[in-house]
């Protein structure tokens, strides 16, 4: 089942569900609504820790309807983790399971997707093991120099994608999937956690410093030198990673398994801070060219401080105080120039420091001639590795967008609609047009006009093996056009009796293949997908098909 009408968040359900209950006590005079359906089928199994298989006693079952996630029952597990749902109508349902001290899930989840469970006529649903996988936990101690506590310091927590991401657009890079604070005694601790790779980062502030006014050039005092109180206090903490270093390339990755609890102290090291002296030129229309520091860790901004007003309309010139050291994104002059700059010690920052960066705007069209989306966002993806730059983001508004200032390199260009990739079918460049969603900038402002596919078409199926449907299998839509895997690609898991939807298909050739235990495959390369092409079912997806194509002939089950 695709991700497509999925919630994660399972409280949310039970949250509405009580709503419903207080409305009914304190509202009865209210018509009741109709009793929902019953029939002659159950869903029964047994509810197991992931880790050691030992069956979970009082782990909540719930039966959701697969068209709008609706509660239809709950249940809670015996002593020995069994549990039915009892009189149910032919259908398609989702299944989640929770518990305290382990991550809610859906049935067989993989990443966004799951395998609904299929009820009806010679359908086996009264044998299923829901494996639960415990939560981890990662927790930890920030202190200063001295070894003393540090309270009110922001710890910032990031996840290293898997070779299996969903969306090769946005899930290959490191993201930040949490933030936590310290308490007075120094500690944090992140709860819940899925299995994978994460990195730590820290940010935090002396309690004890004070920095030099923002203020111009002025003149060297005593107070300055080195020694001075005022220098000693003068200070920062340099954003620090564990295992304490304050090099993001030195970063110590955490592996977390489930279940697991990890403790991971960091130690932060109190340096002299910098001060950064920018010009800042006026506009054309009179205005300041304010400068914008930025710092990116991981390729995602964390902080973004602009220099001071007043002062650059007396002096010319303003500056950045109190700054740690480290690696930063500068944005000065008009028209914008854009440098990655390694901050080591206090500087006097030259005008034509960095790369001048230049507008990219345009539309968006689709190829079903309809009208677009209100929600589409649209992710300029840097593909130069050697450079840090952080993805860039734009709402579209009336199949419009605009991006204010886009460095020279080479860009993939994703677009998103409701949490959901939208295929970008091909891009044109000042009227020139090319398939794919690459483009580059050079060094002049770019028109674009993206062509999105948003008919629409969905393509269903059943995934078999031995002649019988099979669930849990991934199923992926591959483009004949290798070169357009990553963004043409379409997947899903097969449910309980081997069904599968692949939704949002483009117009082109495609081969659907069928891949048993195929979760932990890198899926978006074509070398590993080449060789289950043989086996699979072919399909065009046409203008002249309506929004469904069911395939004719089901699509073979093949070993991983």
């Amino acid at each position: 089942m695709t991700a497509i009408a999925r919630f994660r968040l399972f409280a949310e359900f039970r949250l509405a569900g009580w709503c419903a209950v207080l409305v009914a006590a304190w509202l009865p005079t209210m018509a009741q609504t109709a009793s929902p359906a019953v029939g002659p089928y159950r869903i029964a199994g047994i509810v197991v820790n992931a880790m050691t298989g030992d069956p979970l006693r009082r782990a909540t079952v719930s039966l959701l309807l697969e068209t709008d996630s609706h509660t239809l029952q709950s249940v809670e597990t015996a002593s020995d983790g069994s549990f039915a749902l009892e009189r149910l109508p032919a259908g398609k349902y989702q299944l989640t399971a929770s518990k305290r001290g382990f991550r809610t899930a859906f049935y067989d989840e993989h990443e966004e997707f799951s395998t609904a469970i299929v009820t009806g006529e010679g359908q086996e649903t009264g044998g299923l093991i829901f494996r639960l996988m415990p939560g981890a936990v990662l927790l930890g101690m920030v202190t200063g120099d001295g070894g003393d506590p540090v309270e009110g310091a922001r710890v910032m927590l990031f996840e290293r994608p898997g070779k299996t991401a969903s969306s090769p657009g946005r899930g290959e890079r490191i993201t930040q999937t949490d933030t936590a604070t310290t308490d007075d005694t120094g500690a944090y601790e992140f709860d819940g956690l899925a299995a994978g790779e994460y990195l730590l980062a820290v940010q935090a502030e002396p309690w004890f410093a004070l920095h030099h006014s923002a203020a111009g050039p002025r003149k060297r005092s005593a107070a300055d030198t080195p020694g001075s109180q005022t220098a000693a206090l003068d200070v920062v903490y340099p954003v620090t990673f564990f295992d304490s270093t304050t090099e993001e390339a030195a970063a110590t990755r955490i592996p977390l398994a489930g279940g697991s609890r990890v403790e991971a102290d960091i130690a932060l090291h109190a340096v002299p801070a910098l001060r950064l002296t920018i010009e800042t030129p006026r506009k054309a229309d009179g205005s300041i060219a304010r400068a914008e520091l930025r710092r990116t860790i991981f390729g995602t901004q964390i902080s973004s401080e602009s220099t001071g007003f007043l002062d650059s309309m007396q002096t010319g010139t303003t500056g950045f105080t109190g700054v740690a050291p480290g690696r930063y994104e500068l944005v000065q002059g008009d028209p914008p120039r854009i440098a990655e700059l390694d901050a080591a010690a206090s500087i006097q920052v030259e005008a034509t420091l960095g790369t001048p960066a230049f507008p990219v705007s345009g539309r968006l069209r689709n190829d079903a001639g309809t009208s677009l989306s209100d929600d589409i966002s649209l992710i300029f993806q840097p593909l130069d590795g050697a450079r840090r730059l952080a993805p860039l983001q734009a709402t579209v508004v009336r199949g419009a967008f605009s991006f204010p200032m886009v460095p020279p390199g080479n860009w993939e260009i994703w677009a998103e609609s409701g949490g959901l990739q939208v295929p970008v079918i091909s891009t044109s460049v000042d009227g020139r047009p090319h398939t794919g969603n690459r483009v580059t900038v050079k060094d002049r402002p770019l028109s674009l006009v993206i062509m999105l596919s948003q008919g629409g078409t969905r393509i269903e199926g059943f995934a078999r093996k031995g002649g019988k449907g099979t669930g849990g299998v991934m199923v992926v839509l591959v483009p004949k056009d290798s070169d357009r895997l990553r963004a043409m690609a379409r997947r899903d898991q097969s449910d309980s009796d081997g069904s599968f939807s692949l939704h949002d298909v483009a117009l082109g050739q495609y081969t659907v293949v069928a891949i048993e235990d195929g979760w932990g495959l890198d899926w978006a390369k074509p070398s590993v997908l080449a060789r289950y092409l043989a086996q699979g079912v072919a399909v065009a997806v046409t203008g002249n098909h309506g929004k469904l194509i069911q395939l004719s002939a089901p699509v073979p089950v093949q070993a991983r």
